[in-house]
């Protein structure tokens, strides 16, 4: 099964809170996973309620549909926004919304400083929240007997993930499988069990590989 429909992309794997002062002024940094801008903007919303007091939210989000936005939210123009968009962007980061707050402290920092502390604030919230690199995947079926089990563990091991497991007279479980790697699956799979174990595949979606997961065939 394979498909052209679907495409790699990269987000967030959670949602995040950083924070650091610089001259004074603090800076939170939050980063959401999001899934279209509405979404985007009732989180905008709640936050500027929480944070009524702060001196600036700013904020910039990035979605597959093509939908983009940010603001300085009142910091000099180019300075705040425009520098946190661009972190998603040279990260190549889609479906997430970043939002920096700042509570003035008393200082200015010009221009240049306050491109590096959005800059540092939006980075520091996307590193924490970790990126997923999500993947077509096709989900198989499996029905494992228990001497075949070991074999196709080692196999599932080079080519996805194993999302779910059953252990009853014999093994049952669902597999993701990047839909780039099937073939190569589906042949590996017959190698290692004699042919004597068989993968159904039932449909075609996006699963989330973390960066330390980038390993499947080939390591």
């Amino acid at each position: 099964m394979e498909s052209s429909q679907l495409k790699p992309y990269c987000t967030v794997g959670k949602n995040s809170e950083t924070e650091y002062v610089i001259s004074r002024s603090r800076f939170i940094g939050r980063c959401f996973a999001v899934s279209d801008e509405s979404e985007a903007l009732k989180i905008l919303e709640r936050i500027r309620k929480q944070h009524w007091d702060a001196t600036h939210n700013c904020y910039a989000y990035r979605l597959r549909s093509g939908a983009a936005r940010y603001s300085d939210d009142g910091e000099p123009q180019g300075t705040a926004g425009l520098p946190m968009m661009e972190v998603l962007k040279k990260r190549d980061l889609y479906d997430l919304l970043v939002i920096s707050t700042r509570y003035f402290g008393g200082i200015l920092l010009g221009a240049g400083g306050l491109v590096r502390a959005y800059t540092r604030s939006t980075t520091d919230a996307v590193d924490a929240a970790g990126i997923l690199h999500m993947l077509p995947c096709t989900g198989y079926r499996l029905h494992v007997e228990y001497p075949y089990w070991n074999a196709v563990q080692s196999v599932m091991e080079r080519f996805g993930v194993l999302e779910h497991t059953e252990y009853s007279e014999a093994i049952d479980c669902i597999f993701r499988c990047r839909t780039d790697r099937t073939d190569a699956f589906l042949k590996a799979l017959r190698e290692r069990t004699e042919a004597r174990v068989t993968a159904q595949a039932f449909e075609e979606g996006y699963f989330g590989f973390a960066e330390d997961q980038q390993t499947a065939e080939g390591k």
